[in-house]
């Protein structure tokens, strides 16, 4: 696989979009699907910005929300200059591009490292933290070949088999999905092995705050950065209720191919993989059956950016505010069960830009709940 040959395609953000940016997502209510359907209605950021108050008054709430100043945002940028890391944006030519296709992508990454390798087809390896010494090893083949292929390993720079995957691909590349900011690494025995990841052809990526420590529920979003970055991912030795598991669900629910290294029954580290296989992800008993298979899938122009996906910035919004009658048709249509936007839109016989209107009220008022597969519910006030 000549891995010079993908092409880096995308629009560099401005310093003032880029300020814009970091504003809106870190502000309240705001995550990376918000984000981007606040842009596409409202043409920038920045307009984006001006609306947030008047958006979450519309969806009931009765408070101010809390909107990133831009003094805030100029700090974290100096955060990350002098850290050497920086922010790229979801349509920027350095932006992962297998990660910008999946539901939710964040829009802004924090990098440090090797930034070619975030452009290169890649694999993910997770597994146990408590490792044993074959599966360790076994990890370390697959990395080793995956990279001498052409392929950056990416993985969560945890204990076990994650630092294993990391430790075989030093020389060729991988990918380091953090948890918390760049700035506060876990589990702290892996910092040296971190500073080796970005001070050679190695990558670390995370969508939290400079000064985020990482906590039980961000390590779900990390999970999805590997399973979103790769084209598989795969699993050695997890238990039943192992995060690992949570990655290779992600990866199926991204269109991804799922890998699992089976092992001993009486080892309950392998139960969550042999689970997988009997659930139909794919069995790798040597590091060439996953070089194989990835094979088809690496194709350089296999992922290109897609506008109606990715935020674009206009010059006017895409459409006027519904009146209060629209806007109550279309809340009392909704409930706490689940439904797809397409149906409000057939539902009340109205325009599908005001659904969406309305729906980022709800949104900024915190009464708006996104499910997979594009479905939302509300929460009913009292």
């Amino acid at each position: 696989m000549d891995t010079g040959s993908a092409r880096r395609t995308g629009v560099a953000l401005t310093e003032k979009q880029r300020i814009a940016w970091l504003r809106l997502i870190r502000s309240d209510n705001v995550g990376p699907s918000t984000f981007r359907d606040l842009i596409n209605h409202y043409g920038s950021a920045e307009a984006a910005l001006a609306m947030l108050q008047e958006l979450s008054q519309r969806g009931g709430s009765t408070r101010a929300i809390r909107i990133a100043d831009e003094r805030d945002a100029l700090r974290e940028l100096e955060a990350a200059h002098r850290f050497g890391a920086r922010f790229v944006g979801i349509g920027e030519p350095d932006y992962p591009p297998a990660l910008r296709e999946i539901d939710g992508a964040p829009p802004l990454l924090a990098v440090k490292g090797n930034m070619p390798t975030a452009t290169r087809p890649a694999i993910g390896m997770v597994g146990s933290r408590n490792s044993s010494i074959s599966g360790a090893k076994f990890t370390a083949m697959i990395a080793r070949l995956c990279g001498e292929a052409g392929y950056a390993v990416v993985s969560g720079l945890a204990r076990g088999i994650d630092t294993a995957a990391h430790r075989a691909s030093l020389a060729t590349g991988t990918i380091a999905a953090m948890a918390g900011g760049l700035d506060q690494p876990y589990p702290p025995e892996n910092i040296s092995l971190l500073n080796e990841i970005w001070d050679g052809n190695g990558l670390a990526v995370s969508e939290m705050p400079f000064g985020w420590e990482p906590r039980a529920r961000d390590f779900p979003r990390r999970n999805r950065l590997i399973a979103g970055i790769s084209l598989g991912v795969v699993v050695v030795e997890a238990a039943t209720r192992s995060g690992s598991l949570i990655t290779a669900r992600l990866a199926g629910e991204f269109g991804r191919l799922v890998f699992a290294v089976p092992g001993s029954p009486l080892d309950p580290r392998c139960e969550g993989t042999n689970g997988l296989l009997k659930d139909g992800a794919m069995i790798v008993t040597t590091p060439n059956d996953v070089v194989e298979a990835l094979r088809p899938l690496a194709e350089p122009d296999l992922f290109h950016p897609r506008p109606p996906e990715a935020p674009v910035e206009r010059r006017k919004p895409l459409s006027t505010p519904p009146d209060d009658a629209e806007r109550d048709h279309i809340v009392e249509a909704l409930g706490p069960t689940p439904v797809e936007i397409d149906d409000i839109a057939r539902h009340t016989g109205l325009p599908i830009s005001a659904v969406h209107s309305v729906l980022l009220e709800l949104d900024m008022a915190g009464r708006l709940h996104r499910h997979p597969g594009g479905l939302v519910s509300i929460s009913m006030l009292d």
